[in-house]
């Protein structure tokens, strides 16, 4: 299936896409859905970055895959992103955690849309996902953090919208056995709230194509 940037600016418009049933189709089993009422205080927040360029004549998005010896999350591939500072509005986080993490200006981005935010209960964090679009529609530079960024996954959509990458298996998890799907690239899986995120997207770009 071919995706043009035309059909991202659509499938973000559509006003009655149930985003949270998208997310659902990645979701491991049993993972929460929401905070717990139980658990006290209040979640941290933060924001993410679907990066959108053209490179060898169709659309990637770019993820990162997190050093292993983070605090949090160590090794997975997610998107950049990170913390809200006090006061700041999501958008911001997501483009100055970008810019810290990747290098990528957000003078040189220019906004899509956004998608559904995202509940992560290991990390008790609330994240707001952001699209954005290279201006010049070319490859950026990327100058990744020798402190944070491991490598970086340059993905192109059709491999994520191809069904054969997508699979399911079984893993043990904070002591459980669950069934996790996941998307492969490069010999990666992509899993968890990355890959939740990720399939709103995708399924967004299915709706406006008719698949």
């Amino acid at each position: 299936m071919h995706v043009t940037i035309d059909d991202v600016r659509r499938a973000l418009a559509l006003n009655e896409f149930d985003g949270l049933a998208a997310q659902r189709q990645m979701m491991p089993q049993f993972r929460a859905q929401a905070r717990p009422k139980e658990r006290e205080g209040q979640p941290r927040l933060g924001g993410v970055l679907a990066l959108l360029y053209c490179y060898q004549h169709e659309l990637h998005v770019l993820l990162t895959r997190r050093r292993d010896d983070m605090k949090a999350h160590a090794g997975q591939v997610s998107f950049p992103g990170g913390r809200r500072e006090d006061g700041e509005p999501f958008l911001q986080t997501a483009l100055r955690e970008t810019e810290e993490e990747v290098g990528v200006r957000p003078s040189t981005l220019t906004i899509l849309g956004e998608l559904t935010p995202i509940y992560i209960l290991p990390s008790d964090f609330e994240v707001h996902p952001f699209v954005a679009w290279r201006v010049d529609a070319k490859r950026p530079s990327f100058y990744p953090s020798v402190t944070e960024v491991a490598e970086l996954l340059e993905v192109p959509l059709t491999h994520l919208l191809d069904p054969a990458n997508r699979h399911e298996e079984p893993w043990n998890l904070h002591g459980f056995e669950m069934m996790v799907p996941y998307f492969e690239f490069q010999g990666h899986k992509v899993w968890g709230a990355t890959a939740m995120m990720l399939n709103e997207l995708l399924e967004r770009l299915r709706a406006v194509n008719g698949h």
